[in-house]
């Protein structure tokens, strides 16, 4: 499907002899050496305070993370903060004051404040910035000018499936022994961390990179600051409608990461995506690896248990023993060994260490187990994450009763937007109970095509409540927001297990 195709020496131009280099070994191999030399290079920071507006997001608390480890002083504010970055920057002993008012830059007179894009023209914090003419910089900007400048950067970006990809990839490379560092939007659980620097001078660092806006002075999505060396492009559909008019504005944006990706670089590129083809038919001047059924590379053989073998050009190279779940998984790893690869990583040692991957918190997680009753919760938040979520827990369970709790909750589904996509996203559940009480278009009407099965709440306890008394011994609840959703998942275990 995608252009540039061919053997994998014309896919790894300059990193051929990769292979027959061990992982553990690249550090000592002159040639590599030389190859990785410009991102060797790890000046230090004198003391420089930073003070983040929106630390609890995940993208701005992993860069408090980083910034305090490089060696800056760190504070920041938010108003709502919720594990897990609220544990982390507790754990850090980061403070966060409490709100956006403009007393705050009394009591943090930082060298430079760095600007989230929860932040909005009429804050009172950042009318404030700006009246008073004190420095001021977008996170993405920060991160590169301070931290991915010095480094080769792995870049996973993607409407859906960046976290946990990002999350593989990270644990890859930790495996093999070469400690890149990284920046996640949640806590990979190989790690506990959301985020670090490279260790013992590592020349790579992974980056989850987003397509959302940078910050209010600046509407370029995130990812166009980090230019990447290697980048995955894991898949492309229209998200975020309260910054995109439509798909071909996501599109260009990632045209735009594209174009600033080395010809020695790489991309890793879903052959399953109309769309991220119309992006490389934009213009590419990077080799480029696809990965998916007729790709390079692709899945075969894949059991009951999850496992499954990895094959390059119809060639058996790997087996993946795990127990992760769903199809958007195994393409994830496909993805994670072609880039690791390209950083010298051998697929045998990429299908070890995914064989012992521990996945992100928040995705498919079980929170616990009451009368026989197991609640999981997960981070989905868009149709088609939510379908395979579903998709991946009917494999698991069989024919036992899924129950869908979702919450509407990303400004995407708050506008409605993917209205018309929910019913049948949620199809293959037994029973499905939406919160509306954070909505205002008629979520009622959008699950229509669901009949009896669908219950639609917005009194909270009441919607706990109803939950509890469906569910019976066997059945499995899954629960779905990109938020706390009240602490819904506690609530409804000490209610099962009353």
């Amino acid at each position: 499907m995608f252009t540039r195709q061919g053997s994998l020496k014309s896919i790894l131009p300059t990193f051929s002899h990769f292979q027959a280099a061990s992982p553990h070994t690249i550090a000592s191999n002159p040639s590599i050496c030389a190859i990785i030399a410009p991102f060797c290079s790890h000046p230090k920071h004198t003391m420089t305070h930073i003070h983040i507006i929106g630390i609890g997001g995940t993208f701005m608390g992993g860069l408090a993370a980083i910034a305090q480890q490089a060696g800056f002083k760190v504070t920041g504010c938010d108003a709502k903060m919720y594990p897990p970055m609220s544990t982390q920057l507790e754990t850090l002993g980061i403070h966060v004051h409490e709100g956006f008012d403009a007393a705050q830059l009394d009591q943090f007179p930082a060298d430079v404040y760095v600007i989230g894009n929860v932040a909005k023209r009429g804050m009172e914090v950042v009318e404030a910035i700006l009246n008073r003419n004190l420095p001021y910089i977008s996170g993405p900007q920060w991160l590169a000018e301070n931290v991915l400048r010095q480094h080769w950067v792995l870049a996973v970006a993607g409407t859906h499936g960046k976290t946990t990809t990002a999350s593989m990839l990270a644990w890859v490379l930790e495996y093999a022994g070469l400690g890149a560092g990284f920046l996640i939007g949640g806590i990979p659980q190989n790690f506990n961390v959301s985020a670090r620097l490279p260790q013992n001078e590592s020349s790579f660092f992974v980056i989850e990179a987003d397509e959302y806006d940078t910050a209010f002075f600046d509407k370029r999505s995130k990812f166009v600051h980090y230019r990447p060396r290697t980048a995955i492009l894991n898949n492309l559909e229209y998200d975020h409608a309260d910054i995109f008019p439509n798909l071909a504005a996501i599109e260009t944006q990632f045209h735009h990461l594209v174009r600033t990706i080395p010809s020695e670089g790489l991309i890793i590129a879903n052959a399953h995506s109309g769309s991220l083809k119309t992006v490389l038919d934009q213009g590419c001047w990077t080799p480029v690896a696809p990965f998916g059924d007729n790709a390079h590379w692709q899945i075969a053989n894949v059991q009951a248990d999850g496992a499954f073998d990895v094959q390059y050009q119809g060639e058996t190279v790997g087996h993946i023993a795990w127990d992760l779940l769903g199809d958007h998984n195994r393409l994830n790893a496909l993805a994670v060994i072609a880039a690791a690869q390209h950083v010298g990583v051998r697929v045998e040692h990429s299908c070890q260490a995914l064989s012992q991957f521990k996945n992100v918190k928040r995705r498919m997680e079980i929170k616990g187990i009451a009368n026989g009753i197991t609640v999981y919760d997960d981070f989905a938040h868009h149709p088609t994450a939510i379908a395979t979520t579903l998709a991946g827990l009917r494999q698991k369970v069989g024919s036992a009763r899924i129950i869908a709790v979702l919450e509407p909750r990303s400004n995407t589904m708050k506008l409605g937007t993917m209205a018309d996509a929910l019913a049948g996203s949620l199809k293959t559940a037994d029973q499905v109970f939406c919160y509306a009480g954070g909505v205002d278009w008629d979520v009622a009407a959008a699950l229509a095509p669901l009949g009896s099965k669908a219950h639609i709440g917005k009194q909270f306890d009441d919607f706990v409540n109803r939950i509890a008394a469906t569910a019976q011994a066997g059945d499995h609840i899954l629960i779905m927001s990109n938020g706390g959703f009240g602490g819904i998942h506690e609530k409804l275990l000490a209610k099962l297990a009353g």
